[in-house]
């Protein structure tokens, strides 16, 4: 019972496998959610022990990679059971379950974070994040000059779907904007971006993990989770000494969800994405005080557990129903390729170099870079995953949501000038 895959012990995880192969060989997997958390659990964690044993792809983000990726190859090659991936997508589209992971994680994180950091490190993260965008924006386009790309063609449909906040906030109203502009069907400019955006993330995802072993072998560059430099002590403070109760840690929980319900709320009436209204209210809540110590204890046992464990059940599950292979695929070009990994590579750089001038660790500025590259909240999960710094998450989202949505308003309005 001590020897585990991911968290499950051994003998359960034996038994488990057992159980579903017979309910798959019968026909009768279904969208319960028990037999879907054990469908999950095991597959995410065997995908991610996987990936933490292949020799070279383990340091670059190897469990991530792993767990993301080979579900959505085995669901194009049609190598897993069709049963089993209607299952997950029924079970995804009905519960939405990744936005139940963001407000835990991300409300969490803030609750039990040092006020004094949160202050800083959201002033501080700016000027990074301004300056990388720039320059991503500069050197991505010159790359694809150089590999034979017209500038429009390297601006709008590579570095800008890079940097737009993903999929569902990012080139959703991006294509829109455009589509309005060009006079052209959006499906048609949603295909034409979405491979860049997948392979953005893939990029980040592999400059994460290198980052994190860069840390390990340099540890005087990075905090380890702790953002600012003059912070005070962890990034996530925990009262060691009490056990947080039961009714705290609900009620911790109870708190995010209804954070994110008001952000439901905001969202119908004002537009404001959901993620951003919970992300504010939650960072206001923290600087007023309106969070007792109690449970703010609880909120970071709420924290540590979904990061600890849903994290690698989610992203199984995110392989097989919203990142397509066919995408991928399409962007493997070598024009493609090398702008994309330069306009990641000089945001990843930039935030490393900036964020050390302005005070921040040089690895946590560089990682929280890397998020304005990622799929929206998917691949912020998967980019400070692979880091192995998820308390990173507010922080991500302010980079992920705020920048995605300021890149989408310069975009569309430099299309709108020179079409």
């Amino acid at each position: 019972m001590n020897l585990r895959i991911g968290i499950i012990p051994l003998p359960a995880y034996c038994l488990t496998l057992v159980c579903l192969g017979f309910l798959l060989a019968l026909g009768e997997i279904s969208g319960d959610i028990s037999v879907m958390i054990a469908l999950l659990a095991v597959f995410g964690f065997t995908c991610a022990e996987l990936g933490a044993r292949i020799p070279g792809l383990r340091q670059i983000g190897g469990p991530v990679i792993v767990t993301t990726f080979l579900p959505s190859c085995l669901v194009y090659y049609k190598l897993l059971p069709n049963e089993l991936v209607s299952s997950i997508n029924n079970f995804w589209q009905s519960t939405n379950i990744l936005y139940l992971f963001i407000a835990s994680v991300v409300v969490g994180s803030i609750l039990s974070m040092n006020r004094l950091t949160i202050v800083r490190g959201f002033v501080k993260i700016f000027l990074p994040l301004v300056a990388g965008s720039i320059a991503a924006a500069l050197f991505g386009t010159l790359t694809g000059m150089a590999f034979g790309l017209s500038a429009h063609q390297t601006f709008f449909y590579i570095v800008i779907p890079i940097m737009a906040g993903g999929i569902g906030e990012g080139a959703i109203p991006l294509t829109l904007g455009y589509a309005d502009i060009l006079n052209l069907p959006q499906k048609q400019l949603f295909a034409q971006i979405l491979p860049a955006v997948m392979l953005g993330n893939l990029t980040a995802i592999i400059f994460a993990g290198l980052l994190n072993q860069f840390g390990k072998r340099h540890p005087c560059y990075t905090g380890n989770g702790r953002l600012h430099i003059n912070d005070d002590g962890t990034l996530l403070k925990k009262n060691n000494n009490a056990v947080a109760s039961v009714e705290n840690i609900a009620a911790a929980g109870m708190i995010a969800i209804t954070l994110y319900i008001m952000g439901i709320l905001v969202h119908k009436l004002i537009g404001l994405p959901a993620p951003v209204t919970m992300f504010f209210l939650a960072v206001l809540a923290k600087l007023t005080y309106a969070v007792s110590p109690k449970l703010e204890d609880g909120a970071h046992t709420v924290y540590h557990f979904f990061s600890t464990t849903v994290t690698y059940p989610l992203l199984f599950a995110i392989g097989v129903t919203i990142t397509p292979w066919n995408d991928l695929l399409a962007a493997f070009n070598l024009a493609n390729i090398v702008t994309i990994f330069v306009t990641v590579l000089t945001l990843t750089t930039v935030g490393f170099f900036v964020g050390r001038w302005v005070g921040l660790y040089p690895i946590e500025g560089a990682i929280i870079n890397a998020c304005h590259s990622g799929m929206g909240g998917i691949g912020d999960v998967a980019i400070l995953t692979s880091a192995n710094r998820l308390q990173l998450m507010p922080f991500a989202q302010m980079a992920t949501r705020l920048g995605g949505a300021l890149t989408i308003t310069v975009a569309i309005g430099l299309l709108g000038l020179t079409a």
